[in-house]
């Protein structure tokens, strides 16, 4: 449902485009690690994932299953929620873990939130949190690197702000990329693999934010 309405959605708020690295491959059972940086960036990714022919168990925040009808549709479907901050966050990689076993792609956000900013430019993936570099310790799985540019165009910054910019979106149309970097398989302490993921997001995010001519993405 979540990659249907995203696919049928997002056409109508950007223009959106999508590129892979020549060895990019998402294998069953791979984890998707994506940068986070607007409420719309999940559709937009989701998008581009189902024009690629995957549809991802998606890890996301627990507030979202207190939404009528929604909550219930993300259970049915097998996503995640992921209560930070609490001693059920250990459950939500459990699940993932049971979903890469099933052969499933899971898409994590390992940022663990969005960045508070106002403004609509692009910036590099903030610090990674540790559970995609336990989780991916845990199955082995690999980690395919997605990086997305442009969310940020359709909301981003306060309330009021975010909500003028998706009245406004249809009619703006902004720019949106998505690239998808070849997997790789972490190695190391949690530490070092969380460092390794991080680069390759990033790497995937400069890429993403370069073709849309964003100065993010000469930054060192």
């Amino acid at each position: 449902m979540l990659s249907r309405l995203s696919q049928a959605l997002v056409p109508t708020i950007g223009r959106l485009t999508v590129t892979a690295d020549p060895a990019a491959r998402i294998a069953p059972g791979s984890i998707l690690a994506a940068n986070h940086t607007s409420l719309a960036d999940p559709a937009i990714v989701l998008a581009a994932l189902r024009r690629l022919g995957v549809r991802p168990v998606v890890m996301a925040a627990a507030g979202l299953w207190r939404i009528p009808f929604l909550g219930r549709a993300l259970t049915r479907e097998g996503h995640i929620p992921v209560h930070r901050h609490d001693r059920r966050a250990a459950r939500a990689l459990d699940l993932a873990a049971a979903a890469l076993d099933e052969g499933r792609p899971v898409l994590i956000y390992a940022e663990g939130g969005i960045p508070l900013r106002e403004d609509a430019a692009e910036a590099a993936p903030v610090t990674f949190r540790s559970g995609l570099a336990r989780l991916a310790e845990r199955t082995g799985a690999p980690v395919v690197p997605v990086g997305q540019a442009g969310a940020r165009r359709v909301v981003s910054g306060s309330a009021a702000k975010q909500l003028a910019g998706l009245v406004t979106a249809p009619v703006r149309r902004p720019e949106l990329h998505v690239h998808v970097g070849a997997p790789l398989t972490l190695r190391g302490d949690h530490a070092v693999r969380t460092a390794q993921a991080y680069g390759a997001v990033t790497e995937a995010w400069r890429t993403a934010a370069a073709r849309l001519g964003e100065p993010a993405a000469l930054a060192a």
